[in-house]
């Protein structure tokens, strides 16, 4: 009698609204994580300086949008080309010597995200900036008894078109195989003639400009500042370790953990939702440390 009592007075509408907006927030957590799965799946680098190059495409809208006069949907793919010139020249200067040092590698990208944002804060100031989008994005869509941002299902809608890009790059192209040979073993790819140091150099660039069009998204979810990657950067760390570094793992777990955190906030809060999370990806991570789908072949 009790659970017919409780399945008869549960809102049931409520619950579903939070279920759609989970997808929403494993979207967000994903895009976050897309570049940060391709540079570390790749060349076994953590790149603590991930969140300023997500703060970095979203000032790079602000000024497009500010000093140019540019459309935002235009912001969004010339945000990926300018973070990834900034990761090229990244890689170029400093990351290719510290492949085989990973130690160094995270402390130096940390020294790089330190330098990126007290840069920023410079030259902008610590004040929040804006980004401005159409107003049909600014609206809700209604859905019955569904309610959702508008510009959520575009970021939503991105995600998906950015995944589909990147599984074809990597399984139906030629560099995707080589990035491929390289993660396997990259003394045996270079006997075949693959340049792995190319191959590191255009996948760093290609991760770097993921962030920046994350960071054009999150520009408008929330407002511009110099310490707003920090916040992003945990959660696209923890799809990335529980994904096991792949971009297979990397959806399934962003997904689960984007419906996990908006289910626990809709029978609590949202604070008491994370620690839940967390604790759940610790216990996970316990049992299996390597992640969903860790790579077949040890990277060499």
């Amino acid at each position: 009698m009790a659970v017919g009592s409780f399945f008869g007075s549960f809102d049931w509408n409520a619950f579903i609204n939070a279920l759609i907006l989970g997808v929403s927030i494993a979207s967000i957590w994903l895009i976050a994580a897309l570049g940060l799965t391709i540079i570390y799946g790749t060349a076994g680098v953590i790149n603590m300086a991930h969140g300023e190059f997500i703060m970095l495409g979203a000032y790079s809208s602000y000024m497009l949008q500010s000093y140019v006069g540019l459309p935002f949907f235009l912001c969004v793919p010339a945000a990926f080309v300018i973070v990834g010139l900034v990761g090229l020249l990244l890689e170029r200067g400093l990351i290719r010597y510290l492949y085989k040092r990973p130690l160094d590698t995270l402390l130096a990208t940390f020294g790089v995200s330190l330098v990126l944002m007290q840069g920023v804060r410079l030259i902008f100031g610590s004040d929040p900036k804006y980004l401005a989008v159409p107003p049909i994005f600014t609206s809700n869509f209604q859905f019955g008894f569904v309610n959702i941002s508008a510009f959520r299902v575009v970021v939503l809608a991105i995600t998906i078109g950015l995944v589909v890009a990147l599984w074809a790059l990597f399984y139906r192209t030629r560099f995707g195989v080589q990035v491929r040979a390289v993660m396997q073993d990259k003394e045996m790819a270079a006997s075949f003639g693959i340049n792995s140091d190319r191959v590191y150099m255009l996948t760093f660039a290609i991760g770097a400009g993921l962030a920046g069009i994350a960071g054009s998204l999150f520009g408008v979810l929330n407002i511009v500042l110099p310490t707003m990657g920090t916040g992003y950067v945990v959660q696209a760390f923890l799809v990335v370790v529980v994904g096991g570094g792949t971009l297979a793992g990397s959806v399934i777990a962003g997904g689960a953990t984007g419906e996990l955190q908006s289910i626990f906030a809709y029978f609590t809060n949202d604070t008491f939702a994370r620690f839940v999370l967390y604790v759940l990806i610790v216990v996970f991570l316990r049992i299996r440390p390597q992640g969903l789908f860790a790579p077949s072949a040890r990277r060499r």
